[in-house]
């Protein structure tokens, strides 16, 4: 995908985001130099252009989801968050992250001072007040519309009217917000605030949890380099195990809720079998499968997960078993999705999810709206 897109335009935002690197980089000239000259050319040469008035962006997708085939539509608007602590109680996280992503995206924001990128955050609004200026806007003939290699349409509209824009403000003054996605670039942007007081604000999408088409997806486990053998013996202490005599057998199994039972599907190239206990409390499937069976059953360490040492993330069923049963990898552990509403009570409670714990699908483009600092 990313040579495609350096194929498909000397102008596609991948140069900047995401730049290759050459044999001979140095010191003076490497990614993120070449980042922050395409962006001064590209503004100098006229193909990207600062609008004459702040405003916001309504942002529309609709999509198919994966696994389903359920057609939804997400809308939500692009407009500036101010970066704030955890400690403060306005913006939450829910996954922990890693080092290495964010090194990365501080030597590319040091060098462009520029977010090129809207961070995915969730707000709470039962009476979808916001939602219904957004409805309004789009009328109009949008100002972007395009459908992504896995079949997404994104169209936004400018939303430049002083009483439209007040609005949204004021019902926004409120609201808590909590990252869906973004997290490594969340922390960094707040670690370069410290740094640049002049630099407050990032680029951010908001979406209501209320509204309809918010979907996460589940975030399927592959492990590589481990030994399954005995796993089912040592896993009878604590969950049953039901043998599947298909993959569709156990989708269909996945497919009905039971709030009451942590269900995990586990594929080996021997078969495929649902693993059930009782749900304690609130707690979640990925944490129980990271602690439960990951750690305790087969042994892997946080610090191994968090190295992705074993472990591969797999969007899809089908996909996750083709890792098993057509590739090297030895176990696909197959998990239902994360309630948006347990994502959301565990976030604000100040409570984290191991990484990958949530998909929301579809990704936001990245370069639809640029904040340069």
């Amino acid at each position: 995908m990313h040579a495609r897109y350096l194929d498909l335009s000397p102008y596609n935002l991948v140069r900047v985001i995401l730049g290759e690197k050459r044999e001979f980089d140095n010191d003076a000239d490497n990614v993120y130099t070449r980042a922050a000259q395409y962006l001064d050319d590209w503004i100098k040469e006229g193909v990207l252009a600062q609008d004459a008035a702040p405003g916001f962006y309504a942002y529309s997708q609709e999509f198919t989801v994966p696994d389903t085939g359920e057609k939804l539509t997400r809308q939500g608007f692009i407009g500036l968050g101010k970066l704030e602590d955890y400690s403060a109680n306005i913006v939450y996280r829910h996954e922990q992250t890693l080092t290495g992503p964010k090194k990365d995206r501080r030597e590319l924001l040091n060098h462009t001072r520029t977010h090129f990128e809207q961070l995915f955050m969730l707000y709470s609004d039962p009476e979808r007040a916001v939602d219904a200026i957004l409805g309004d806007a789009q009328r109009t003939s949008p100002i972007l519309d395009v459908v992504d290699e896995y079949g997404a349409r994104h169209s936004v509209w400018r939303i430049a009217g002083a009483t439209q824009v007040a609005a949204i403000e004021s019902l926004m003054s409120d609201k808590k917000l909590l990252i869906a996605d973004g997290h490594h670039r969340y922390e960094t942007a707040l670690a370069y605030s410290k740094d640049h007081p002049e630099a407050q604000y990032a680029v951010m999408t908001f979406f209501n949890m209320q509204a309809p088409g918010l979907r996460i997806l589940a975030t399927h486990r592959v492990l590589r380099g481990v030994d399954p053998s005995g796993f089912h013996e040592r896993a009878k202490e604590h969950w049953s195990a039901t043998a599947l005599h298909s993959i569709d057998e156990l989708k269909r199994a996945l497919a009905v809720p039971n709030n009451a039972v942590v269900r995990i599907g586990i594929v080996t190239g021997a078969g495929q079998h649902l693993l059930e206990r009782p749900r304690v409390g609130g707690e979640l499937d990925v944490p129980v499968l990271h602690q439960d069976i990951l750690g305790r059953l087969l042994g892997i360490s946080e610090e191994a997960v968090r190295e992705e040492k074993y472990i591969k993330y797999v969007r899809g069923i089908d996909a996750a078993v083709a890792e098993v049963r057509e590739g090297d990898a030895e176990v696909a552990f197959i998990l239902e999705a994360t309630p948006i509403e347990d994502m959301a009570r565990i976030a604000f409670a100040g409570g984290v999810m191991p990484q990958k714990s949530t998909d929301f699908y579809p990704k936001l483009l990245s370069g639809v709206a640029i904040y340069r600092l």
